[in-house]
């Protein structure tokens, strides 16, 4: 028998086993801390399904390694009081970017997954990928300028993007940006000469965030979706993000909700994003003569203002509106059957402020009786910060699962 083909010694197999089932418990128990903010080492033990013995040996090398901390005791029935358990907020930290087509919200979190500081470029108008690219540059070297000694403990850059990420078999990244009519480019691995760049679709990142903290937590079915002037879908199944054989998986804002339909950023017709994207209902608006200063928040806002005076013409935008995403998320309903659906982004937020109802009732006309009975619609937990703290949890989602070894090898 050749030395390729020998099997390994059983105490190596043992030894490799052993280490890979520490490992694993080690990420799931770091997981569930940065989860819940706030826990005891006897509910670890219980959720995670460890002994109490591991359940100790495992947060006593966390709390060693500076990743959680005890931070108060509650009183017990009797006995000594039971500590808590925490993330070590400046145990590490992670850049969480809101990638947008007119610029870019770069915000630095600490481990407990609160910002610590922000860095704004643009807004102005429509940037080009190399504008992107500058301001990327730029805030992430004033935020690194402004927080010296924090920066050896960031974990490194998660970008939200607007458009398809697709991750290659080497581990490459390229973004596809059809809708704003760029040419494919790689993702920059340049922003910072000392950080790791990770990248993912800025509607997934929102869906993270939204799992981790927010409407979707503990939820196993869910669908978030992201309504601004792009519209994208986080699907969440048995408690994962799904992200389809290239990671593109969720593109809902391109499935089509009227054949042969309004032409679409995109090139195509009848899009939801076509019907649901913020230039597209303000559009409609000013077809029907309304006035309106920008093509952001407050113009929406005005467009809702009015339609809560009963002006007739903002009033049927509306109405057009909510029957439109009715009928695009009755048919992710129909294919998805969450237990909760989750409207979030800007857009989404302010429709959900008056017309939650309304757009309840939009969907479940649009969708099958028996799974339109199965879902209960909810806005989404946070507003603007929810793609730039989705995107930070691709580093930090990095440390849990980097092996103790790797990770304090230097």
């Amino acid at each position: 028998m050749s030395a390729q083909s020998r099997p390994a010694a059983p105490g190596i197999r043992e030894s490799a086993t052993v280490t890979s089932l520490r490992h694993q418990n080690r990420a799931a128990a770091l997981r569930f801390v940065l989860q819940q903010r706030e826990t005891t080492r006897a509910e670890l033990a219980r959720r995670c399904g460890f002994s109490s013995a591991s359940a100790a040996n495992i947060t006593a090398e966390l709390i060693e390694d500076g990743l959680i901390a005890e931070v108060g005791s509650v009183a017990s029935r009797g006995g000594r009081p039971i500590s808590l358990l925490a993330p070590r907020a400046d145990g590490a930290y992670a850049i969480g970017v809101d990638v947008g087509e007119r610029g870019v919200a770069v915000e630095l979190f600490d481990l407990s997954l609160t910002m610590v500081d922000r860095e704004f470029r643009g807004g102005r108008r429509e940037e080009s990928p190399d504008d992107i690219h500058r301001d990327l540059s730029e805030a992430i070297a004033e935020l690194r300028e402004r927080n010296r000694e924090r920066w050896p403990r960031v974990l490194g850059i998660g970008l939200g993007l607007p458009g398809v990420v697709e991750t290659e078999a080497d581990g490459t990244q390229v973004l596809y940006a059809q809708s704003l009519s760029w040419a494919p480019r790689p993702i920059p691995l340049d922003l910072d000469p000392d950080l790791p760049v990770y990248a993912e679709n800025g509607a997934k990142t929102q869906a993270r965030a939204e799992l981790w903290y927010g409407a979707a937590r503990g939820i196993d079915h869910a669908v978030v979706a992201l309504l601004g002037r792009g519209v994208g879908l986080g699907v969440i199944t048995d408690g994962e993000l799904a992200h389809g054989a290239h990671s593109s998986a969720g593109e809902w804002g391109h499935t089509k909700i009227r054949y042969g339909g309004a032409l679409c950023r995109c090139g195509q017709l009848g899009c939801v994003e076509a019907y649901l994207g913020a230039d597209a209902i303000l559009e409609a608006w000013r077809a029907r003569g309304g006035s309106f200063d920008g093509s952001g928040w407050q113009a929406l806002g005005a467009l809702l203002a009015a339609a809560a005076s009963s002006d007739p013409d903002a009033t049927a935008v509306l109405d057009d509106t909510i029957d439109a995403l009715g009928a695009a998320l009755g048919s992710v309903v129909n294919l998805t059957n969450p237990q909760r659906v989750v409207i979030g982004g800007w857009v989404g937020m302010r429709l959900m402020e008056q017309h939650a109802d309304q757009i309840a009732a939009a969907v479940r006309r649009n969708c099958l009786d028996r799974l339109g009975a199965q879902f209960e619609l909810v806005p989404a937990t946070f507003g603007g910060d929810t793609v730039a703290l989705g995107s930070a949890l691709m580093p930090i989602t990095a440390l849990i699962d980097t092996p103790r070894a790797e990770l304090f090898a230097s």
